[in-house]
């Protein structure tokens, strides 16, 4: 089923292909009923050392009520979305997600006091 929920996903959500500090993340959780989705603040990706292979801590700021603060130790292709995997024995899902700049509004209008821009 997660697998279905990722497919839909990537059709509608501006992914990265590359996961940094700084980025915000989709969390896709398998809950019983039905899948959670929340985002999440990337504060830091540092080597696990302890192991032999790959592996990186994922220190995430859960943006929810109330924030939490998590750390997830996962592969790079977990994080960066290439593949899914259990926590748990539940299905998870984590990629961030492509933030597009606004467009400059091409002819500015009047400044108000602050330097904000009057909009009638």
């Amino acid at each position: 089923m997660i697998e279905q929920t990722i497919a839909e996903l990537k059709k509608l959500v501006p992914f990265k292909e590359t996961t940094e500090s700084g980025d915000i993340v989709l969390v896709l959780a398998e809950e019983e009923e039905h899948p959670a989705l929340l985002y999440a603040l990337v504060t830091g990706i540092e080597r696990d050392t302890t192991r032999r292979d790959e592996w990186w801590h994922l220190s995430l700021q859960l943006l929810s009520v109330p924030p939490q603060s998590v750390v997830w130790t996962l592969r790079t292709p977990q994080f960066t979305g290439q593949e899914s995997f259990t926590m748990g024995g539940k299905g998870r899902f984590v990629k961030a997600i492509r933030i597009e700049k606004p467009q400059s509004v091409s002819s500015p209008g009047p400044k108000a006091k602050g330097g904000l821009r009057l909009v009638k």
